[in-house]
Parts: structure tokens; C-alpha cells; sequence
């Protein structure tokens, strides 16, 4: 609705649509300068002090309250009451005064931490800073690294409750233009209420997951240097208000396994750490059920390779052992997450040590499965994502059940449907899951398993 111009109905009107009265951190201040009333709205909690200070000596002093001459980085008039209330909920400082129209005034400071290095993204050499949950401070980060003209950063509110900013960044010239509208138009028409989880929420109305699809569509990042390095090499970036992780556009199974230490360390030893990634990534899902292959089957084993066997295999079945690891290692990273930093150390020891040493003695497992099972659950933190971690857990329980059932055709029948999963996947533009392998790339292919640069 437009408002009317006139200052004591406009003034009571928005009263009555944010009801200040009725939250104690909205502000309603009423003041007159210069012998002009004027109404002030914000929230007290993202009110910046000194701004709002400033702002009131200059109006005492008699200075104009036109919008070019208040002291503040930011102020334009507002003529619609939503656009109005939408400034308040969002920390800016609403003025309605006599005479003219109302003026919004960006005086915010939201809370925000420090922008240290996260403790997802680690590197061993490289820039220490991070992505915090402001939005303006993390577009900051990436224009700070990316000074080009071409670059853009484009504003969506997103939620029809929460009114979330969220801002995609990209270069002009360099972006796919699919790619672009695709998102262009899934962001204006989310058509959700909510996005209290930030980028999982968003994430989860931009893709349309399957049930049985266990894949993340989506590669985050907390780190403003690889942020930047996508938007450079034509990606788009996503960031949402309230999260730390920016989501990165288009996403292949092959970006997973892909690190920031990868660049940052001369290209032989990047690309010695890319193909060792691409094969503990393999190992991750198939040692454990060719293994267990090899176990049901001793009599084709070679002699060289009998020490594959174990001589003592627990009381137990050998697949029942496998399983009842799977879940007790998952059972151990929930009580690791909830339990207090003091006490932290103390629960890995006697849950890595202690309880696996006793299943041995006991004999509830034999410890060619310990063996096995903890180079598996290890061989996960190669990359950085939980959500692909489990779903190799998931292709490697699923190959390993298949063998238990049908011994070598379901051990075939597992490969077939780690192949196939990811095969039938596409990103957000349509594009193939496995790219640059379907389609194929030879040039594209080979940058992922070589590291850029003397190579090209």
C-alpha cells in the first residue's frame, strides 16, 4: 500500500503493521528538530549507535532530512508501507517526517565473528580468512579478490516469511548464460515460506532429489579464494545470508575431490594429490567388498595374496562383522559431535582404541575387518564433503550386501550400480553428474587429474 504523505496517519498506519509495542527491540523514537516532528522505526539489536548519533546532531544542527542530506552511506526515500516494513525487519532505519515522504536509512551492523580460517576447508599454505553468515562480508571477501568491472553480483530476497538475502555472484562475458537464467528463474520463483537453514534449504528447493539418490548436487565452500577462483573460471556462486557456505554452480562428481591445496603447492605435487585423491576415492567404495569377495572365495585367491585371508574370523559372520562396524563408526561421530570440547579426546580414544581392541578379544570381530573398515571410514576425509562421504558409505554397503546374497554376480551387480547412480544424475543447468567423462573432454579430463599450470 502507497502511503498517504500525510505524517500522523503514515506514522500510525506502519505503527499498526510491525506493532513496536508489542517487541521489545523495536524501536519507535519520536523527536521534532528545527520545529519538524519526525518519527524514527528501527531495531535496536542492528542499530549502528554512532551512525544514528550522527544522523540526529546533524538534523539538530538544521540540516536538511533530505535523503542526499543526511550523513549516512545510504538513504532514499520509500513510498510503498512493505518496502518499508521489509527495511525495518532487514536492520535499516525507517525516519517519517512532515512534509515529505519517508526515508530509509541504512545505519545497520549485524552481529557478525571473525572471518578466520574454517575448519572444514583447511590448507597448508594459502589465505587464513573465511566466509562468516553476513552476506554483505562475504560478497566483500570475493570483490576484494576479483576488482574486474565484469563482475556482478546480483540481490534476491528469498522466503516469503524469513525475507532472506541472498546475492549470485558472477563474471559478465565468462558465465554460461543457461546456467545463469536457469538459477535467475528458479530464485524468483523458490516458492517456499522459509530458509531458516540457509544454503540447505535453498539447496534443497533449487534441486529436485530422488529418494534413492544419495548424491550431493551442490559443492560448498567456505573459503573466499575458491569462491573466486569458480567465478573466474565462468562458474556461479551463491550465497545466502545467515550461512558461512557459498554454493558453487555447475557441480560434477568430479569437483568433490578437487582442493584449494591442490593450487597452492608447485603443479607435480598438485597433480601426485588429485590422482592420489581420484584413487583412495575408489578404494573408499570397492576394497572392502573385493575383500570380502576374496573371502568368500579362497580358492581363487593367488598364494601371494593368501595373507588377505584371516585365519581367525570372530564368532560372528565376516558380513555381519562389516556392518556392525559401518554403524558403530557412525554411532561413534554422533556422540564425538555431541559431546563437550573437554571431553572430546577422551570419547575418540576409548571409542577408537579401546572398544575396537576388546570386539577383538571377545571375538565379535576379526581384525582384518578393523583393518578394512577403518582405511574405508579414513579414506572418506580425502575430500572435504560429509554428504559424499556418504554416499560412497551407501555404494559400499550396497556392493557389499549384493556379494553376501549372490557372491561374484553381485559383487558385478554392485559396480553396475555405482556406475549407474551417478550417471543418471544431473546438475542444475541439465548437465551430465559425471562431466567431463559424459560426455567426454579429453582436455577437461585432464585437468582434473593434472594440476594446472606448467601442464597446459
Amino acid at each position: 500500500m502507497l502511503f498517504s504523505l500525510d505524517y500522523e496517519r503514515d506514522v500510525g498506519y506502519f505503527d499498526g503493521i510491525i506493532k513496536s509495542g508489542e517487541s521489545f527491540d523495536l524501536v519507535r523514537r519520536e523527536t521534532e528538530f528545527s520545529g519538524r516532528r519526525r518519527t524514527f522505526f528501527y531495531v535496536e539489536g542492528f542499530a549502528a549507535g554512532g551512525v544514528l548519533q550522527k544522523m540526529f546532531e546533524s538534523l539538530e544542527s538544521g540540516a536538511g532530512d533530505d535523503p542526499e542530506s543526511l550523513p549516512v552511506a545510504e538513504a532514499s526515500e520509500v513510498y510503498k508501507s512493505e518496502d518499508a516494513a521489509l527495511a525495518v525487519a532487514s536492520g535499516k532505519c525507517v525516519m517519517f517526517r512532515e512534509g515529505g515522504a519517508p526515508v530509509v536509512i541504512d545505519a545497520r551492523s549485524y552481529p557478525a565473528r571473525e572471518a578466520t580460517e574454517p575448519e572444514n576447508d583447511r590448507v597448508l599454505r594459502g589465505s587464513r580468512d573465511g566466509f562468516v553468515e553476513t552476506l554483505l562480508f562475504n560478497v566483500a571477501m570475493v570483490r576484494r579478490r576479483i576488482r574486474s568491472p565484469e563482475f556482478r553480483a546480483e540481490h534476491f530476497t528469498l522466503g516469503s516469511s524469513t525475507m532472506c538475502d541472498a546475492a549470485i555472484l558472477y563474471m559478465d562475458g565468462r558465465v554460461d548464460g543457461r546456467l545463469l537464467a536457469t538459477l535467475r528463474e528458479k530464485l524468483s520463483r523458490l516458492g517456499t515460506d522459509s530458509v531458516t537453514m540457509g544454503h540447505q534449504s535453498v539447496a534443497e528447493c533449487l534441486m529436485k532429489k530422488r529418494w534413492f539418490d544419495p548424491f550431493p548436487k551442490v559443492r560448498l565452500t567456505e573459503r573466499p579464494d575458491v569462491a573466486s577462483a569458480h567465478v573466474l573460471e565462468g562458474s556461479v556462486v551463491l550465497i545466502v545470508d545467515n550461512s558461512p557456505e557459498a554454493m558453487l554452480f555447475p557441480t560434477s562428481l568430479f569437483d568433490f575431490l578437487q582442493e584449494a591445496d591442490d593450487f597452492y603447492f608447485p603443479p607435480p605435487t598438485g597433480t601426485y594429490l588429485r590422482i592420489l585423491r581420484h584413487i583412495v576415492f575408489l578404494l573408499s567404495i570397492f576394497l572392502v567388498p573385493v575383500w570380502y569377495l576374496g573371502v568368500m572365495n579362497e580358492g581363487i585367491i593367488p598364494d601371494w595374496l593368501r595373507f588377505m585371508i584371516p585365519d581367525e574370523r570372530g564368532e560372528i559372520p565376516v558380513i555381519l562383522q562389516l556392518f556392525l562396524v559401518e554403524f558403530s563408526l557412525d554411532g561413534l561421530k554422533l556422540a564425538y559431535l555431541n559431546t563437550p570440547d573437554t571431553l572430546s579426546s577422551s570419547v575418540s580414544v576409548v571409542g577408537g582404541l579401546l572398544l575396537g581392541d576388546f570386539a577383538v578379544k571377545v571375538g565379535w570381530l576379526s581384525p582384518d575387518v578393523i583393518l578394512y573398515m577403518a582405511f574405508a571410514s579414513i579414506a572418506n576425509y580425502t575430500q572435504s564433503s560429509y554428504e559424499l562421504g556418504y554416499a560412497f558409505k551407501y555404494l559400499r554397503m550396497i556392493t557389499l550386501a549384493l556379494t553376501a546374497l549372490f557372491n561374484i554376480w553381485g559383487f558385478a551387480a554392485g559396480v553396475v550400480v555405482c556406475v549407474l547412480l551417478p550417471a543418471v544424475n544431473r546438475s542444475l543447468a541439465g548437465t551430465s553428474y559425471l562431466y567431463p567423462l559424459i560426455p567426454f573432454n579429453g582436455r577437461a579430463l585432464r585437468r582434473l587429474f593434472t594440476r594446472p599450470g606448467k601442464f597446459d
